[in-house]
């Protein structure tokens, strides 16, 4: 039986959907308003590079080490079963709130929010046992504050110039952590920077049996054939990106190998792969093509990627 072509693939894993255009992604036409962040911008840059393959691992990693977070990761996440599903489902918000209208990045938001309702329960300290939420305000920040700093680290490593800078980035990003509920999500860099460095110093982040669980999980997810060499490096990828700091924390070790360069050449060919068919932002400019006639008192005819 023949395999699938890469990008197939890669837009399952990331999709659920072979042509990566599901509903959700074909719904990012519709709308009638461009959305949160502007064509070209930080966000719209950094979200559609190849370097989120790595980001996303980062992150991971990073979120881990919140016991509260990695509590619901454990009681509530089926990872373990359907790592795949688990992926599709965060990609799915991260691309409706980048390049979705307001109404579907605020639909998409909400159907986070839904599932999160029933995240809470207790978890084991040196003090006894804390009772965690997924609407906790210090971790809802935790969460942002680790997608935002894995994002913008690994779009730096391994992603071109940010329009604006990394500050442009994290200042959008923001609205992102204001449309989850994140009271007063940072704004520049050196604050992200500041507010992670809190968090290590107040001693909230740990290591513990089942960060190390996650971490043997993240460093095996089980891909098969030339996807899960390919993993491979993108995970050693975002080990050897991470901080130093967090690094130590998670007890894991940079290699020795050129991770750096073998993840430029895996970043190239997925981009080469996935460079062949419609990506959510040419949805998003389709919308955003659309919404300017209409200002301009022309009713174009039906959309040649929305359609089917």
């Amino acid at each position: 039986m023949k395999r699938p072509a890469l990008r197939a693939r890669l837009l399952t894993a990331l999709a659920g959907d072979p042509d990566g255009t599901p509903r959700w992604v074909r719904d990012i036409a519709n709308g009638d308003d461009d959305g949160y962040f502007p064509d070209g911008g930080a966000a719209w840059t950094v979200h559609a590079g190849t370097a989120t393959f790595v980001a996303g691992i980062r992150a991971l990693l990073i979120q881990a080490l919140h016991p509260g977070a990695m509590a619901g990761v454990h009681d509530f996440s089926r990872y373990r079963e359907d790592p795949i599903g688990r992926l599709t489902g965060t990609v799915r918000w991260i691309i409706c709130v980048t390049y979705g209208s307001t109404a579907q990045a605020q639909q998409e938001t909400a159907r986070v929010g839904r599932m999160h309702e029933r995240v809470a329960g207790t978890y084991v300290t040196d003090a006894g046992a804390r009772a965690y939420s997924a609407s906790d305000a210090r971790l809802v920040e935790w969460v942002h504050l680790a997608f935002t700093e894995a994002f913008l680290g690994a779009h730096e490593r391994w992603g071109g110039p940010i329009p604006g800078g990394a500050d442009a980035y994290v200042r959008e990003w923001a609205t992102a952590g204001r449309l989850m509920h994140v009271a007063n999500p940072p704004e520049t860099e050196a604050d992200l920077r500041e507010r992670m460095r809190g968090f290590l110093v107040s001693g909230e982040l740990r290591r513990d049996e089942r960060v190390d669980e996650v971490v043997r999980f993240l460093r095996d997810v089980p891909f098969t054939g030339s996807m899960r060499i390919a993993y491979r490096v993108l995970f050693a990828a975002a080990v050897a990106s991470l901080p130093r700091e967090f690094r130590q924390l998670l007890g894991v070790r940079r290699t020795v190998l050129p991770v750096v360069t073998a993840t430029r050449l895996v970043l190239a060919i997925s981009q080469r792969a996935l460079g062949s068919g419609p990506r959510a932002q040419d949805f998003a400019r389709e919308r955003h093509r659309r919404l300017a006639l209409e200002r301009a008192g022309v009713h174009p005819a039906g959309s040649p990627l929305s359609e089917g």
